[in-house]
């Protein structure tokens, strides 16, 4: 992957230099099980860089107005270690679009605090925030430096080989798929049809990684849906009747939103809620469909993890976790280096073994941007996924998935 091209860092702008050196950092969005190990790795660098006040905001950037903010000068390594084993947002988060006066009212807090650097830790949306916070610092030629950290789970942004959380949700949803299949071919005659609906607004990254199941059992999942595609729903059941016969069983993984062939989200109907970015949030797909399936008289159950996808501490990738660090530390290097208006990213290295060096990207390219599941990823009947996508994922999940004992027929 090549990274858009950044401006060179200001010397002259180390925060640091500049007597600036109080240290504001925040986190947004989603939770992920590992964006505390990014919090962790930004007030770790602050330390040894030199920072004599950090300040975590509560809930985001709307701890700025009116100001809230914990304490994190003093943390200890073992507080630390303890944060970067801790699922969620430690500090609280948030989904809060700033308006113009907003944008004013914080980027003043942030000067009444003294901030030389403001680190984000968020998505495409607060990477906007992060973008426009810069902005507003520089017309008023002021030294901050505002850095933003990705973490989303979705696996998303643009000008990253990945997102510190995706690793993690995706060796949660592959054990998942292992595990709601040894349970549907144990009792077929029960429920013959298992659906698992897993999260992903736009981007099928999340459903995908069910395709991991296959490096322990190669016969599952049977069908996977993902948004880039459209859903025929008479395909859909053709396809699941084919595997019963095939089978004697069948085990599907979809995303939370499906896109029929006009276009229109399944089911249709009204969104139950749009957050203050305009993302329209649907009912998911699953109980339709099981419904559907019950009509044509075969039964189906669906299972929805929700936010229990992207809180498993105990199925945490390792790699994630050390990359998570090493994104928000990279994060206050930039800015002690004069870097602002940037997002770390990852960038693989392209021989093996496997491992992401941290860079830097212009805000502009990520902001309000989403990178969807390549064409490659996804297979020419559009419900599975290539054995390239495992290539992509596999090594992001930190070691092999549980090998089960399974019986088979001699």
């Amino acid at each position: 992957m090549t990274a858009p091209v950044l401006p060179a860092p200001d010397p002259g702008r180390n925060p640091l230099r500049a007597g600036r050196r109080t240290l504001v950092v925040g986190q947004a969005g989603g939770p992920t099980p590992v964006i505390n190990s990014s919090l962790a790795g930004v007030v770790a660098e602050a330390q040894e860089a030199g920072f004599t006040r950090i300040l975590g905001l509560r809930y985001g950037v709307r701890g700025l107005d009116p100001l809230a903010t914990a304490d994190l000068t003093s943390l200890t390594p073992v507080q630390l270690d303890a944060l970067t084993h801790t699922p969620s947002s430690a500090l609280g988060a948030c989904r809060h679009k700033l308006d113009a006066a907003g944008v004013a009212t914080a980027t003043a807090a942030l000067q009444a605090l003294g901030a030389g650097a403001f680190v984000y830790i968020g998505g495409n949306d607060s990477a906007d925030t992060a973008h426009r916070i810069a902005q507003a610092a520089a017309t008023t030629d002021d030294p901050l430096r505002v850095l933003a950290v990705p973490k989303t789970m979705d696996n998303d942004l643009p000008a990253t080989d990945h997102c510190p959380g995706y690793g993690s949700v995706a060796r949660f949803v592959a054990a998942a798929t292992l595990e709601t299949t040894l349970d549907t071919r144990a009792m077929p005659e029960t429920y013959p049809v298992k659906i698992l609906e897993v999260s992903g607004r736009y981007a099928g990254w999340i459903a995908a990684a069910a395709a991991l199941a296959r490096t322990v059992d190669p016969t599952t999942p049977h069908l996977i849906y993902v948004p880039e595609r459209p859903f025929h729903l008479d395909g859909f059941m053709a396809a699941v009747q084919a595997t019963l016969v095939r089978v004697g069983h069948c085990v599907v993984v979809i995303s939370e939103n499906l896109n029929g062939p006009d276009g229109q989200r399944l089911p249709t109907g009204a969104a139950r809620f749009t957050d203050p970015f305009g993302h329209a949030y649907y009912p998911g797909p699953a109980d339709m469909l099981c419904q559907t399936l019950l009509q044509a008289g075969i039964r189906a159950r669906f299972d929805k993890p929700g936010t229990l996808q992207r809180m498993s501490a105990a199925l945490t990738s390792p790699v994630d976790r050390d990359e998570a660090w090493r994104c928000g530390a990279a994060a206050v290097r930039a800015a002690v280096d004069g870097h602002t208006d940037a997002m770390v990213a990852l960038l693989r290295r392209p021989a093996a073994p496997y491992y992401c060096e941290t860079t830097l990207v212009p805000l502009t390219a990520v902001a309000n941007s989403e990178r969807l599941l390549p064409d490659e990823f996804i297979t020419p009947a559009g419900n599975g996924i290539t054995d390239a996508f495992i290539a992509y994922a596999l090594p992001l999940i930190g070691g092999p998935l549980p090998g089960y004992f399974q019986f088979r027929e001699p």
